[in-house]
């Protein structure tokens, strides 16, 4: 892992970070020395790791929380490379969606193609992390939305180092077999009035997950309109369950 730059602003320090091909960004708590949970950050699809949204929250959850926060480039994101065989399934999705296909199968496609490159990356970046003074072997969370849930589901089951994950905003499209591995406290982000992922498609989605510990929260509003408390809840979700 190699750390390209430090900026620090409103009690947080954010650090970009490159491991081997995969751009990513760490945000602590400025000055932070000695171990604290992790929180993985999923972004959604056609975003990057410093995404308005993704960025804030981070910041959110290490000034208030005290976490270390990374985020990295999904693969042909951001500033990763796309391959023919990605503008493939992206054509395949697209003209889905407009012969009126539902999109749920398409995106299951698409987020396995991304998952099989993704899920291993994130295991890696995890690895290097808890190499730091500031993060350490402690217990790691995941947040994600969307494509950030379509990567974050098998992470997730793949990952014993996962205790806790933020998951949302998607349907059970091809996911129902890691959502069976996934046993750890999980809060699940629907939207009441979701344009893109039809509202059965995501409770199914959360009934297909294991753990006994998951718990629901539905909101009015389409798929891009979470409402700003569900940060302050997140927050608090992975503190009880990471933080003690």
């Amino acid at each position: 892992m190699r750390f390209t730059s430090l900026t620090s602003s409103d009690g947080v320090d954010e650090r970009l970070f490159t491991l081997g091909e995969i751009p990513g960004v760490l945000w602590t708590p400025r000055d932070a020395a000695g171990p604290r949970p992790l929180i993985l950050m999923g972004h959604g699809g056609g975003q990057h790791k410093k995404a308005p949204g993704v960025e804030a929250r981070a910041r959110r959850f290490a000034a208030e929380g005290g976490f270390a926060v990374a985020a990295i480039d999904a693969p042909h994101h951001g500033e990763r490379p796309k391959t023919e065989e990605f503008f493939q399934v992206m054509a395949g999705l697209r003209a889905g969606m407009a012969a009126g296909e539902d999109a749920g199968g398409h995106l299951a496609t698409m987020h396995a193609f991304l998952a099989r490159q993704a899920v291993p990356e994130w295991r890696a970046v995890l690895t290097a992390l808890r190499e730091l003074d500031a993060v350490g072997d402690g217990p790691a969370g995941y947040w994600g939305m969307s494509m950030g849930c379509g990567l974050g589901v098998p992470l997730v089951a793949a990952e014993p180092r996962i205790g806790a994950a933020v998951l949302g905003l998607l349907g059970a499209h091809g996911l129902t077999e890691s959502a069976a591995e996934v046993a750890v406290p999980v809060l699940f982000l629907l939207q009441w009035d979701d344009d893109r992922v039809p509202r059965d498609h995501g409770l199914a989605l959360f009934d297909a997950l294991a753990s006994p510990g998951r718990t629901l929260h539905a909101n009015p509003g389409g798929h891009e309109e979470i409402p700003e408390p569900e940060t302050g809840s997140a927050l608090r979700f992975f503190a009880r369950h990471l933080a003690g």
